[in-house]
């Protein structure tokens, strides 16, 4: 058997694997939202957030007016484009054509676009705390333009308006995509209030019904997690997720667990603890330390 045989032989084995009608097997790419367009959405809508950092070199304008007012129609023309797609999954949709989906998408895009004033003054409230709160920020520069925290949370908080919205698919992939960038993992479903600040970040994971208070302080590889997901899809729209309260500060490695669980306001949780209880107000919680053995290299 020669190549072209081969090729053949291996191309018409997989095109039969697709026709088993497993989910695997979807095959309908343009009725799904597509990533790339996501992504492209999400660098113009962080260029309206910090109309002075991010560039869309597709656009350009001797005048700043113009050129955000370009962006901003753009990001209405293809947000609605997808929106449109991603309703179809759900059910109230199902049934409608496809320009009643886009009217239906209209609206939801010009209420998410008109939220973005409110969106921008919660982030800066993020800056601002990313700043207060890390001594090795030299400028409030520094921050909009190498923190993935701030990365991170900017982009969760316009995933949230469209997640309240009751957008499908769409939040998910935002809040992905800068999991991707930053190996932070915030669902867009969690409610967080203002002056929120990860330090350093990575590995950062905070559940879909969970909620945080303002001036919260999360150090990196911190879980703010469900106690157990094997009820699996019993447990959707149960609240699985911790409350943290207003000027907590959680240290690296610490893992809060469950619905019921309430960190109160004012505590400090310390690295690597594992809390599954509720903690009062004005806690300090920590590991107690193990002994340190000191030693030479010749014993």
């Amino acid at each position: 058997m020669d190549i072209n045989d081969k090729v053949e032989a291996v191309t018409n084995a997989i095109l039969a694997d697709y026709t088993k009608g497993r989910d695997v097997d979807h095959m309908d790419v343009f009725n799904q939202p597509d990533n790339q367009e996501i992504i492209s959405i999400i660098k113009k809508l962080l260029n309206i957030m910090f109309p002075g950092y991010y560039r869309v070199r597709a656009f350009r304008s001797y005048n700043d007016n113009n050129r955000i007012a370009v962006i901003i129609e753009d990001i209405i023309y293809n947000l609605k484009k997808q929106v449109a797609i991603a309703l179809s999954f759900r059910e109230e949709y199902k049934d409608m054509s496809k320009e009643e989906r886009l009217d239906a998408a209209e609206d939801i895009v010009f209420e998410f676009v008109g939220r973005i004033p409110a969106i921008r003054a919660v982030v800066n409230t993020d800056l601002q705390a990313f700043f207060d709160g890390d001594p090795a920020a030299e400028f409030k520069e520094e921050i909009v333009l190498c923190y993935p925290g701030l990365l991170a949370i900017t982009i969760n908080r316009l995933a949230h308006e469209l997640f309240l919205l009751k957008v499908p698919l769409i939040p998910r992939m935002m809040t992905e995509y800068a999991h991707s960038r930053t190996g932070i993992d915030i669902h867009p479903g969690a409610t967080i209030g203002e002056y929120f600040f990860m330090d350093h970040g990575t590995g950062i994971v905070v559940g879909e019904t969970s909620v945080i208070g303002n001036h919260v302080k999360v150090y990196q590889g911190v879980t703010i997690g469900a106690l157990s997901t094997k009820g699996g899809q019993r447990l959707r729209g149960v609240k699985r997720h911790p409350t943290i309260e207003d000027n907590v500060t959680i240290y690296s490695g610490a893992s809060i667990l469950g619905g019921d669980t309430i960190v109160g306001k004012g505590s400090v949780i310390g690295s690597n603890a594992f809390i599954t209880t509720s903690v009062p107000e004005n806690s300090r919680i920590s590991i107690r330390n193990r002994e340190l053995v000191f030693g030479t290299m010749n014993d």
